[in-house]
């Protein structure tokens, strides 16, 4: 990686890691509760970042649609069950894309379980077995950690990197320096034209070396570079 594509990735990381990318960005809706509990930001950031595939008009859309059902109380709407008669289990109808109805009261009801055990989120995902934050959120909701889960990954930046900024860094068991880039096709695309990959995949491996190539120019915080490759896709649009 040349000394130009460094300076430039930390130049894009500093332009775009800033408030106003908030506002056209997914994690503008869990940022509504940032002063509510612990508990509602958690819920209202994990759905959001459940919802957060396609169209980002559509995902902000949809997921202050999905507040609105809950009333701007996430988690006094899920503790109350309501979920169960607003979304179905037998309910195969579009929630959202390819979401239906009854994906959606799974998930609710793995969320339920989750704050009938502990106390939060955090202590729920922290108490998992896993070498990374990514590992051990995969193995509380049941998904596999082989692919590069963008959606949970993201999550996981939002919660866990601490500058005070765009992210909300509430989560304080587990480290930045531990996280994993949150993998699209856009952003493969963009570390592939930089060099910092050799292949343009989709994988968990691909994901793992943006990382690594990240951790260099960003170290112990490589998520930061999510905000350098967003810039980059805007500079070079």
């Amino acid at each position: 990686m040349t000394e130009s594509i460094c300076h430039k990735l930390q130049l894009w990381a500093k332009r775009y890691n800033c408030r106003d990318f908030i506002h056209q960005d997914p994690i503008q809706v869990p940022h509504t509760h940032l002063h509510d509990t612990l508990q509602d930001l958690e819920i209202s950031a994990f759905l959001t970042a459940y919802l957060s595939f396609g169209n980002r008009k559509q995902i902000i859309k949809n997921a202050c649609r999905l507040d609105e059902i809950m009333q701007h109380a996430p988690f006094q709407y899920v503790m109350s069950g309501k979920w169960q008669s607003d979304f179905p289990e037998a309910n195969p109808n579009s929630f959202y894309r390819m979401l239906s109805f009854a994906k959606m009261n799974g998930i609710f009801a793995q969320i339920f379980s989750i704050y009938s055990e502990y106390g939060s989120m955090e202590d729920a995902v922290s108490a998992q077995s896993g070498e990374r934050p990514f590992n051990k959120l995969c193995n509380l909701f049941g998904i596999s950690d082989k692919s590069p889960q963008k959606k949970m990954n993201m999550f996981l930046r939002w919660m866990v990197r601490n500058d005070g900024i765009v992210d909300f860094g509430i989560w304080k068991k587990l480290s930045p320096g531990d996280l994993l880039i949150p993998l699209d096709t856009h952003v493969s695309q963009m570390a592939f034209k930089i060099g910092l990959t050799e292949k343009e995949t989709y994988s968990l491996k691909t994901a793992e070396k943006i990382t690594q190539s990240l951790a260099e120019i960003f170290p112990g915080d490589p998520c930061l570079g999510d905000f350098a490759l967003f810039g980059y896709g805007v500079e070079n649009d």
